[in-house]
C-alpha cells in the first residue's frame, strides 16, 4: 500500500519490544510457549520463512490484511478471527525483526508484533524459531497483554480461552511448516 496506513493510531502499550529483551511491563501477564518441531537447518528454514511471510498467522485460519507480503519493522498488519459480523479484527505493528543468518545452528528468526488501537488487548507478541547447536528446531511464542477495554475485561475466561486456542493453532501451522506441507 502506498500513502494510507491500514490501520490508524500508534502501539498502545508500555514496554514497546520487550518480548525481545525479556521483561514484560509490570501489570501485564506474560505467556510463553515453546514446542519442538523437528531436527535440521532444513526444518528450521522452513518455518522462518513461513514466519517472516505471514504463513504462520494464515495457517492458524486468520485472515491476514497487510501492508508488506514479508514482515518488516513498523509494517501493519489486521489478523480477523470469527465470522461475519461476529468477525474480531485485530490490528498490530512490527515491532523487531530477526531475519534467518546465513551458516549454521545456533540462532534463531522471528519477529514481534505490537498492539494498535481497535485490538481487544494491548500488548505484544513474538513468533521465533530456534535452532540450537545441536540442531533441534523449536517455535517459542511470547506474549504479554492485558485486555483493551471493559468489554474484552468482562469476558476474561473466554479471551483466555480464546488465546489458548490461538496459539494451539500456532503450533499446528508451525508444524505444518517445520513438514513442509503445503
Amino acid at each position: 500500500m502506498t500513502g494510507k496506513r491500514l490501520a490508524r493510531g500508534e502501539l498502545n502499550y508500555p514496554g514497546i519490544g520487550s518480548t525481545e529483551h525479556g521483561q514484560p511491563p509490570e501489570g501485564f501477564p506474560c505467556l510463553v510457549s515453546q514446542t519442538y518441531l523437528g531436527e535440521g537447518l532444513a526444518v528450521y528454514r522452513r518455518v522462518a520463512q513461513g514466519l517472516l511471510t505471514w504463513e504462520l498467522q494464515r495457517r492458524s485460519g486468520l485472515r491476514v490484511r497487510t501492508e508488506s507480503d514479508v514482515v518488516v519493522p513498523g509494517a501493519r498488519v489486521v489478523s480477523g478471527f470469527g465470522v461475519g459480523p461476529f468477525r474480531i479484527n485485530a490490528p498490530c505493528e512490527v515491532v523487531w525483526v530477526h531475519p534467518p543468518l546465513p551458516g549454521g545452528a545456533p540462532q534463531r528468526a522471528g519477529f514481534a508484533y505490537g498492539t494498535l488501537p481497535g485490538h481487544p488487548e494491548r500488548g505484544e507478541e513474538a513468533f521465533e524459531v530456534e535452532i540450537d547447536a545441536q540442531g533441534s528446531v523449536f517455535l517459542k511464542i511470547t506474549a504479554f497483554s492485558r485486555h483493551s477495554n471493559w468489554f474484552y475485561r468482562a469476558g476474561g475466561a473466554l479471551a483466555r480461552r480464546a488465546q489458548s486456542l490461538i496459539t494451539s493453532r500456532y503450533i499446528e501451522g508451525a508444524r505444518q511448516l517445520a513438514a513442509g506441507e503445503s
